[in-house]
């Protein structure tokens, strides 16, 4: 019986998303493995952004894909637990920001 809901041997069968429909799957991982290249970004970079949106999406599996990532282009617990703040930050931010639609819709239903 799995401990969790998400299978964390389910991440390695990402790749078969293709088998369903060939064109879209390989459009996306060309894509994909397009992003994450070294451009006005390093790949270093790109991957502490990901792992900072995996949370914020909460991906277990970008979670556990970003944090090895990381591991591998030497990426620190500090660097990975920063990014991961700025993430949550934005996140938050964006909740409370939504704050002023409430307060402009009370504004005009209560006159």
């Amino acid at each position: 019986m799995l401990s969790t809901y998400y299978d964390p041997s389910d991440l390695r069968k990402f790749g078969k998303i293709s088998e369903w429909n060939q064109e879209l799957g390989d459009k996306f991982f060309d894509y994909y493995g397009s992003v994450f290249k070294d451009g006005a970004l390093s790949a270093r970079e790109k991957s502490l952004i990901a792992l900072a949106v995996s949370h914020v999406v909460k991906c277990p599996y970008c979670i556990d894909a970003y944090t090895k990532d990381g591991l591998q282009r030497g990426i620190t617990k500090e660097e990975m637990m920063e990014a991961v703040h700025a993430g949550a930050a934005i996140e938050s931010g964006a909740t409370l920001v939504h704050g002023v639609q409430m307060m402009n819709k009370y504004d005009k239903l209560s006159m």
